[in-house]
């Protein structure tokens, strides 16, 4: 493997154009480290959040137990830029970061005999085999929480056995999120120790950005439909939608006043909203929850109301009827997604440009699409928004998380790729806090019936609330057996 190691430096050098992070500190990577680790009282806690996401749903565990252990000391690892500076947030006097150790015998070595910790916490599904086994050489307890596994995932580790099941015999316990995920990690000889849930519930929302995107909202003269943590080639087909729904309108202009404050269609003549641009043409209806079960709650939480139906959920809204806004996944895709707006035909104001006084009304003939071009806002584009469609679920790449969208109060559209996340979708849809499409056109054409019918898109916000609060609590019952495995390891 170490003949590799060239290959992996030029990759960290070229992502570091785009996103410097990556080019800081990159021999943390090879398990080799400038300064040495200073002696400390406590049990020293090392988690690894890969990137992100993990991280922040990995705050509201460190919070945990921080209250059952002061005086532990906490060693963060990361493999993406975004989560080592998200990280950072966590830190204390005394803690340490460092870059996860490249998956070598050696590498993994150096980084376990240079921190020393008294246990190992991976997060979700960051199970990697030379870091298992060399925990398990040095008699370092290695542990997984908050875990996951799709059935896409379970299917290519099945192929790989040889090198997957000795990894997850190699852990001290695992946590898993559900009792599905608890079944496919038993089928890989995990010990799996229970079902905890799924710590992103208890993560809140950033009250202050979301307080912001509201206030943003209340200014903004027509509804907000966002594309949340959109993929690539997600944008592309969302683009070609609005552009045909434009072509429509005579010449691609804006509705007339008449339409927009009556909604009467001068192209069709008929009285039908100024939003009803485009068909979908004959796609099935979608699974729109009607009269969602408690599937997948905590004994006794209360069913979502019955929401009312959504009307004429078979058109496009028009684009100068509603307001844009995309948030790509990965922000070095940021500048590449704008130019794509603008070779659309649209105009583009970024979220970079706007400052504290949010997004400013622009005289251009041409439709403006928002472009979310930063980093740890999601809070406030949810605020932002009506609805969002779910990102990553219109192409077979998995979907994305959505209990941030529902903890936020935002209505979830969702098209049929949602294998990632696949338990808190259902759950999702189940308790009538998001809806359920098979393609991005039938999905911009729910949105835009949603966000035009006020009655349910409140009822769809309360239902989303209700869902993320009543899966909370997955952090303290973690702590509890956690500090029950450092106490087990005479590190107490």
């Amino acid at each position: 493997m170490w003949l590799a190691q060239p290959l992996l430096r030029r990759k960290l050098l070229r992502r570091s154009v785009m996103e410097p992070g990556y080019g800081q500190c990159v021999e943390e990577r090879f398990g080799r480290y400038a300064q040495r680790v200073p002696e400390h009282d406590g049990p020293t806690v090392w988690l690894h959040a890969v990137s992100l996401g993990e991280t922040r749903a990995a705050a509201v565990l460190v919070a945990a137990l921080r209250q059952q252990l002061p005086h532990m000391r906490l060693l963060l690892t990361h493999g993406t830029a975004t989560g080592r500076a998200e990280g950072l947030k966590l830190l204390q006097s005394g803690d340490l970061q460092t870059w996860q150790p490249w998956d070598t015998p050696g590498a993994v070595r150096r980084f376990l005999s240079h921190f020393k910790p008294d246990l190992g916490i991976l997060m979700e599904t960051e199970v990697w085999p030379n870091l298992a086994h060399g925990c398990q050489r040095l008699g370092v307890p290695l542990v997984l929480v908050n875990a996951r596994l799709s059935d896409k995932s379970l299917r290519q580790a099945q192929r790989l056995a040889w090198l997957a099941r000795p990894a997850f015999a190699a852990l001290r316990a695992v946590w898993a999120q559900t009792p599905q995920d608890a079944q496919r990690l038993r089928l890989l000889g995990a010990r799996v120790q229970g079902v905890l849930g799924n710590l992103k519930f208890d993560a809140a929302p950033n009250a202050e950005p979301l307080a912001l995107g509201r206030q943003w909202r209340a200014q903004v003269p027509k509804p907000v439909l966002m594309f949340a943590s959109s993929r690539e080639g997600e944008e592309l087909a969302l683009l070609q939608i609005l552009r045909q729904a434009r072509s429509h309108r005579p010449e691609g202009g804006p509705p007339t006043e008449e339409e927009a404050t009556t909604g009467s269609n001068t192209t069709t003549g008929s009285e039908t909203p100024a939003w009803n641009a485009t068909p979908v043409g004959a796609a099935p209806s979608p699974r729109l929850p009607q009269s969602p079960s408690a599937v997948g709650f905590p004994v006794g939480a209360a069913p979502s109301p019955r929401l009312p139906p959504i009307p004429s959920a078979s058109v496009i809204p028009d684009p100068q009827a509603v307001q844009w806004l995309i948030v790509p996944r990965h922000p070095q895709r940021f500048d590449d997604v704008a130019k794509l707006i603008e070779s659309h035909g649209f105009a583009v104001q970024r979220r970079s440009n706007w400052g504290q006084g949010g997004p400013a009304t622009l005289a251009d003939e041409k439709p403006v699409i928002w472009l979310g071009d930063s980093l740890g806002e999601m809070a406030l584009y949810y605020g932002l928004a009506d609805v969002a469609l779910l990102g990553g679920s219109f192409e077979p790449l998995g979907g994305q998380n959505l209990i941030e969208a529902a903890a936020c109060g935002c209505p979830v559209v969702m098209g049929p790729h949602t294998f990632n996340f696949l338990d808190a979708a259902e759950q999702a849809q189940a308790a009538g806090a998001a809806l359920r499409v098979v393609d991005l056109a039938q999905a911009v054409a729910v949105a835009g019936a949603l966000c035009f019918d006020r009655p349910h898109l409140d009822a769809v916000r309360q239902a989303a609330k209700r869902f993320a609060q009543a899966h909370q609590g997955a952090a303290r019952r973690l702590a509890d057996v956690l500090v029950g495995e450092i106490s087990h390891g005479g590190s107490l």
